[in-house]
């Protein structure tokens, strides 16, 4: 430990110093890893192919499942490695560059989430403005403001993080660079950049749930008055994974992040970062999937031996491009 932190980086201490939990550790998160990717590639490439799914909802759909597989590979793959290697021995520029990827893609997250339940309530709330108000051009905007808003939330959040002088061993208890676990390292808590971050940061989170709660508030009294029951199953199905999305993260990350540091570490500090880093990614196309016949349909068609070779000349011709 005295030769790794004596060099310009720090020690990830990970789940456990003992060689096979390391490995059994290395192995479940490569196993996860590999689902989550398998499942996010596929509502990708669906979404894609499938023309019947080329709308606002499938549209954010497929972003957010950009967004995961992106979020969960900032993370997963380096702890995979450093367990299978033995070495918790993390770089000054990687962790610089995972803290900025990292709250980059966990804030455009909540953002598309936002645009997803907005999305909704106008689908429902608005039908007769909907193609007015969600329009191909507005759907563009909504998700360059989405990616650009994530890439400066990240940007400030590593240029402020990493000018903070640190103090002690620099040692985290955590698989990766995780910005709670890191200022528990600062010489002290009361910078007034960092104050302000953690206030903009936190405002910025709580106008998004605001909008959610709001949105599905509007969202829930609409259904309730559609008298078929039939049609009211149709909006819960397309709804209720969404809702489970937002409230899973939010809540976990939330409880990670706006409580208050402690200079001990704990089993549940990895337990809730697991919550909202690595089962959210993984979990995603499995609700969306399962809950939405017109996603469960369009799969099979793809898969269908008929179709199957199309596909095969579809991606053939857009990997070309």
């Amino acid at each position: 430990m005295v030769n790794l932190t004596a060099m310009n980086g720090f020690l990830l201490m990970g789940f456990s110093d003992e060689r096979k939990l390391q490995i059994l550790h290395a192995l479940l998160f490569l196993v996860t890893y590999l689902l989550a990717l398998t499942g996010n590639l596929l509502i990708i490439t669906v979404i894609t192919l499938d023309h019947r799914l080329h709308s606002p909802m499938y549209y954010f759909l497929k972003h957010l499942s950009l967004l995961d597989l992106c979020f969960i590979s900032v993370t997963v793959p380096q702890s995979i490695a450093n367990s299978l290697m033995g070495n918790g021995y993390i770089s000054l520029v990687q962790c610089i560059l995972q803290v900025f990827f990292f709250i980059a893609l966990a804030s455009s997250e909540v953002a598309i989430l936002t645009v997803m339940s907005y999305d909704r309530y106008a689908a429902i709330c608005q039908p007769l403005h909907y193609e007015t108000t969600m329009d191909p051009s507005a759907c563009r905007h909504a998700v360059i403001a989405v990616w650009i808003a994530g890439g400066l939330s990240g940007l400030m959040h590593a240029a402020i993080n990493f000018s903070i002088p640190l103090c002690g061993k620099r040692v985290i208890h955590q698989f990766f660079c995780d910005v709670p676990q890191m200022l528990k390292l600062a010489c002290s808590y009361e910078s007034i950049n960092e104050i302000a971050l953690a206030a903009f940061t936190t405002s910025a989170a709580f106008i998004c749930l605001i909008s959610i709660v709001l949105s599905y508030i509007r969202i829930f009294s609409t259904v309730l008055r559609i008298p078929s029951a039939e049609g009211r199953t149709k909006v819960f199905s397309t709804c209720l994974p969404h809702l489970f999305v937002v409230t899973f993260f939010l809540s976990a990350a939330g409880f990670e992040f706006l409580r208050l540091p402690s200079d001990s570490s704990s089993t549940m500090d990895l337990v809730f970062s697991i919550f909202y880093t690595v089962i959210p990614p993984t979990l995603n196309p499995v609700i969306y999937s399962l809950r939405n016949d017109a996603m469960k349909a369009a799969l099979r068609k793809m898969l269908s031996k008929e179709e199957l070779p199309q596909r095969k000349m579809c991606l053939k011709a857009m990997f070309k491009l």
